[in-house]
């Protein structure tokens, strides 16, 4: 059946070999909707972010590119404002009928790490088309922090999809009806709009601190908060972003994804503002929904103002769910019976963090 490939068929990908680890895959690589991607032993400094192009191979480009090469065994600082490229430990044979989407997971873009995935040939980011066969890269370029970063780490995380899955507006609408995506009414147009909260007088969000020390990612709920964000309040409503700022804000509506649909989030339109929303935009299968313990859950939005100061008010729609069918139920949901950071969250940081 069309659809995102489901956990237990990511599992038959690997057994087939069109995943090909270099080593074995490490407990919970897996999700429910999507694979996991482990950084490797080399991180290249490069002086521009760059594609291959078609026909063109990443390793032929790279002496274009390249000022030097870190060693990640035993961890290496990447600094913010540079740009490097990381092969990745996973590379790809796919069929003819499958392609690929990658993306950062969700702590990786709570950290304003812009992470990509790359390819030989490849003309865009993220996107891997049906029967690639090849290495995969990640480009890495920290935004607000500089990060300690170790080989086998994963920042990114790629799905595979077989034929059309994504769900038109009249299929969402009639989604909603029988299971509500959101708890409010909905906003369907090109997908499942959703809203900025900048309700109350508490704090709204948080705004990356321009000089901070390093974060190292494999420490959990360690740093203080203080030290590396500032909270951000609303006045009547509405805050003003500044250029160049990142923030973490949170939606209004408590998302839901039913467990045989998956989610992407994307921008909604350009015309709405000189910002951009979200790194982080995979919803997996029973993200919110409550037979994987989730009431609706928030979807935090990573922010970042582009060229001019803009006012950004509560309830304003900022971008959009694009739902996807499953070929088949995944064997184990968001939530349920896995290590899920998120699930059931408000507005949130990256799990490195404490707040209190």
């Amino acid at each position: 059946m069309p659809g995102v490939l489901p956990s237990q068929q990511i599992s038959t990908l690997v057994d087939t070999g069109a995943i090909a680890p270099a080593t074995p895959l490490d407990d919970g690589q897996i999700q429910p909707a999507s694979l996991d991607l482990r950084l490797g032993d080399t991180a290249y400094r490069i002086r521009a972010s760059f594609l291959a192009g078609e026909g063109r191979a990443i390793s032929d480009r790279l002496s274009e590119f390249e000022m030097h090469r870190i060693d990640l065994t035993d961890g290496a600082v990447l600094e913010k404002g540079c740009v490097y490229l990381v092969p990745l430990l996973e590379s790809l044979n796919l069929p003819l009928s499958i392609q690929a989407v990658a993306n950062a997971k969700s702590s990786t873009g709570r950290l304003d790490l812009l992470t990509r995935a790359i390819s030989d040939g490849g003309v865009e980011f993220d996107r891997i088309p049906p029967g690639y066969k090849g290495p995969l890269y990640a480009e890495i370029c920290p935004r607000s922090f500089s990060v300690l970063i170790r080989s086998g780490q994963r920042l990114n995380q790629i799905r595979f999809r077989d034929g059309e899955t994504v769900l038109d507006d009249d299929a969402l609408k009639a989604l909603h009806k029988t299971t509500p995506l959101v708890d409010t009414d909905p906003v369907i147009n090109d997908g499942l709009g959703f809203s900025v909260d900048l309700s109350g007088g508490d704090v709204v969000g948080y705004r990356a601190k321009p000089h901070t020390g390093v974060i190292d990612l494999n420490r959990i709920d360690h740093y203080d908060a203080a030290e590396f964000w500032e909270p951000v309040t609303a006045q009547n409503g509405r805050i003003i972003l500044d250029p160049g700022a990142f923030y973490i804000l949170v939606s209004r509506e408590a998302v839901t994804i039913p467990p045989t649909y998956a989610a992407e989030m994307a921008p909604y339109l350009a015309m709405v503002g000189e910002f951009r929303v979200h790194y982080a935009g995979f919803f997996d299968p029973g993200f919110g929904h409550a037979s994987a313990g989730g009431q609706g859950s928030r979807g935090v939005l990573e922010v970042r103002c582009h060229e001019a100061p803009f006012a950004l008010e509560h309830g304003q729609i900022v971008g959009r769910l694009i739902y996807e069918e499953m070929s088949e139920l995944p064997e184990q949901l968001y939530g349920q019976g896995i290590k899920s950071n998120y699930q059931g969250q408000g507005l949130k940081l990256a799990k490195q963090f404490r707040t209190a």
